[in-house]
């Protein structure tokens, strides 16, 4: 562990840089403390996955700013998925999942049919993937392991120290909602903080 750092401008500033030095950062999110990479550090992202001690075969979520970052990765953006994006939820605790255009894919989404994708509703983070672009951002926690409230809890649980943490106080450990919009119907695969009735105008 390199800083443990209060959530401020500053510790955004340093989170951004070791971003994009192939640091991995942990953070707050508007649902749950999260480790975060830049895709385009490879050696990065396996010690994201060695400090969950992850399965190389669970795909991890992306955040993104906004949805013009998301056209960037080719990903089909069809008529529910569109529908949510321009609901009340978005930037929010709504996650996405979707498949690609025939487009050509960037580099590190090779080999994979679909992604889990969000934009967080934190002005923090926000700032920080505006700067870096698209980010893999998943849960702080061990595999298999609820995610702790606090990073005291959080740091005692992986099995790795982060570069860099951003201290955000007690946060819930509720995870955003989950919905597969490659299923027609769309299916909510997993509910979080936004309850199901809420999302059904929007899958029909």
């Amino acid at each position: 562990m390199n800083k443990i750092l209060k959530a401020s401008s500053t510790a955004v500033t340093e989170a951004i840089a070791s971003l994009k030095q192939g640091g991995v950062v942990m953070l707050p999110t508007d649902t749950v403390y999260g480790l975060a990479v830049h895709p385009g550090f490879p050696e990065a992202v396996d010690r994201l996955y060695a400090m969950k001690d992850r399965p190389r075969s669970m795909n991890l979520p992306i955040m993104v700013a906004n949805v013009t970052d998301m056209e960037t990765l080719g990903v089909d953006i069809n008529a529910p998925t569109h529908r949510l994006l321009n609901s009340e939820y978005v930037p929010g605790a709504l996650t996405v999942a979707i498949g690609f255009t025939d487009k050509p894919k960037v580099d590190w989404l090779t080999g994979r049919d679909e992604v889990a994708i969000r934009i967080p509703d934190d002005e923090h983070l926000l700032a920080i993937l505006r700067a870096t672009g698209p980010l893999l951002v998943t849960s702080a926690n061990a595999s298999g392991e609820d995610t702790p409230t606090e990073v005291a809890a959080i740091l005692e649980q992986l099995h790795l120290a982060p570069d860099v943490a951003i201290d955000g106080g007690t946060i819930p450990t509720i995870p955003s909602t989950l919905v597969n919009c490659r299923m027609n119907p769309p299916v909510i695969e997993r509910e979080g903080v936004i309850p199901a009735t809420d999302l059904a105008p929007y899958l029909k």
